[in-house]
């Protein structure tokens, strides 16, 4: 019986170490720097350089800073556009799939998800040459100042689209098989059916892609940062994690990129709580 107890703490062990070195450690670490600066000190003769405690000074800089505003604005435009795709192409694709006359429903399935099996950089080097006017089948102009907004949320969605249909889609299976049946016997459609009944009893599946959505459009970086190489429209502070990346490793100032990382962290923490309770909310 004692034995039986400490299994499942023994078993989430590994978990709870991985997450304490590679999350919490790191954060803490990021904390410490955020509040430290070097400074260069000794004259032009004996010139040299220490760290010292700054206070908030990196946190004003930071909120002072008009690039980290752009790529907020920038961040928050795609995340608004892919939000709103993805979950809805998820659910349309779940819908039109859970329909008793749909044929080749594996196969399509299949299809569907597999863009979310392509590694992100792969995916958007792929599209990316899709893009340019050298390369591009179709032509026009994928990264001019507004379109360049679309063309990164179309690699976003079409990764991403495929995940949230099968998490939809599991969840209209699970619905029991006679509440169809009264319903085709009352005469409804199958759009009716889809609007009033399916959608409603599926809120709670479509309410965690939204989260997770939400979520991973807070965190935009691989898509335009493959893709800055192949625009101009794209710059190295296109989003605040490429701003973040650009202080730590290109400027090495890792102590204004710790400052911008614990507020964005902090700042991202805050949405996603409102965003489920808001979630939540609808739901009930």
């Amino acid at each position: 019986m004692r034995k039986s107890k400490g299994l499942p703490y023994f078993l989430v062990l590994p978990a709870v170490v991985l997450f304490l070195l590679f999350v919490v450690a790191p954060g803490i670490y990021a904390l410490v720097l955020s509040f430290q600066a070097r400074k260069v000190s000794g004259g032009l003769l004996a010139a040299g350089s220490n760290v010292v405690f700054v206070g908030l000074d990196n946190y004003q800089g930071v909120l002072a800073d008009p690039e980290l505003l752009g790529s907020v604005v920038r961040m928050l435009l795609v995340g608004l556009i892919t939000v709103g795709f993805t979950v809805g192409l998820a659910l349309l694709f779940a819908l039109l799939l859970d329909v008793p006359r749909t044929r080749l429903t594996r196969f399509t399935r299949l299809a569907i998800f597999l863009p979310y099996a392509v590694p992100g950089v792969i995916a958007t080097l792929l599209w990316g040459f899709l893009y340019l006017p050298a390369t591009s089948p179709v032509g026009g102009d994928f990264f001019g100042p507004t379109s360049v907004f679309f063309s990164v949320a179309n690699v976003v969605v079409w990764g991403a689209a495929g995940f949230n249909m099968i998490v939809i889609f599991t969840a209209l299976r699970s619905i029991p098989s006679e509440v169809y049946e009264a319903a085709r016997l009352d005469g409804c459609s199958e759009l009716k059916m889809a609007l009033r009944i399916k959608v409603p009893l599926v809120r709670p599946a479509i309410a965690m892609c939204t989260l997770f959505s939400v979520l991973a459009a807070l965190q935009l970086v691989n898509e335009p940062f493959t893709l800055r190489p192949l625009s101009n429209a794209i710059s190295s502070e296109w989003t605040p994690m490429m701003k973040i990346y650009k202080d730590a490793f290109v400027d090495s100032d890792i102590y204004s990129a710790a400052a911008t990382s614990v507020l964005f962290t902090v700042v991202a923490l805050v949405v996603s709580f409102v965003a489920a309770k808001v979630v939540q909310r609808g739901v009930r």
